[in-house]
């Protein structure tokens, strides 16, 4: 099965034609797509995606580019939705780190990041983690943090963070990126780190894969993802969709839970081989 890992749906890209884009996907075979929130201001909407669509599932939390624009009592917030939603939610999520962009405060970031972390611990959920030019930072508040795993997103790590990420109950997530000829070291990791760690993802509509240029991500374009990954190990794509889905079902298990619930009418279908 195929299953989109990190796919903002809730996003403003998306809202003149978001059932067409949730249909498209299911065409493509795509069975469930996760959407994660990035600040509170964003709870509402991707609880209204993943009601309106039971193949969507909702993970909750505050992005590391969005720590500067929150307030404390938005953790607060968090808990309640966390608490509310407790049924149907995967992870908290997306939540992390971010060194890249200049002018971010890493202490406000940090501080954000612990404390859901310790949420996520409390309430033995799993999170996915934003993480850009800050690998050793999250993994060093992951040791001192320990929560039952997650997924690391867009990874971009080398091979011995990568082994880290994965002792600590973490799968990594591949996709546009991977897809680009010239993004050697991450087509390297795609192609040789242990498959039994991996999920693959859109991030749609950012990250758009090498096909489609500077244009719109979508989640229809997960089989086509998933075909370079499988080209690059050289096995049959049909492997790639049940073990990667897998993945995702024994890290997240909350999808299991949605899944089961989505039922034979869900906008969101099996994988066809």
């Amino acid at each position: 099965m195929l299953i989109d890992t990190h796919c903002h749906l809730d996003a403003a890209e998306f809202a003149a034609d978001r059932d067409e884009v949730v249909t498209e996907a299911c065409q493509a075979g795509v069975v469930m797509v996760v959407v994660p929130a990035v600040a509170r201001a964003t709870f509402a909407a991707v609880a209204a995606v993943c009601r309106d669509h039971p193949g969507c599932a909702p993970a909750y939390g505050i992005h590391p580019m969005y720590t500067e624009q929150a307030r404390e009592e938005d953790l607060d917030g968090l808990r309640e939705m966390l608490a509310v939603h407790r049924e149907t939610v995967v992870a908290v999520g997306e939540i992390g780190l971010d060194y890249f962009v200049p002018g971010f405060d890493q202490k406000t970031q940090e501080f954000y990041l612990v404390e859901q972390l310790k949420l996520a611990r409390e309430l033995d959920l799993p999170v996915i983690l934003h993480v850009r030019r800050a690998v050793d930072a999250v993994l060093k508040q992951l040791r001192r943090h320990v929560v039952r795993g997650g997924i690391a997103h867009a990874f971009n790590g080398s091979p011995q963070q990568a082994r880290e990420f994965i002792r600590l109950g973490f799968k990594l997530g591949f996709g546009g990126a991977m897809t680009y000829p010239r993004a050697s070291r991450i087509r390297e990791m795609a192609a040789g780190l242990p498959l039994e760690s991996i999920v693959l993802e859109t991030d749609a509509p950012d990250i758009p894969p090498e096909w489609l240029a500077r244009h719109r991500n979508e989640p229809r374009e997960l089989p086509r993802i998933a075909a370079e990954f499988a080209r690059l190990r050289g096995v049959p794509l049909v492997e790639v969709a049940e073990a990667t889905g897998e993945n995702a079902l024994r890290v997240l298990p909350g999808l299991q839970k949605r899944l089961a619930n989505a039922g034979p009418h869900s906008k969101l279908g099996r994988f066809v081989t």
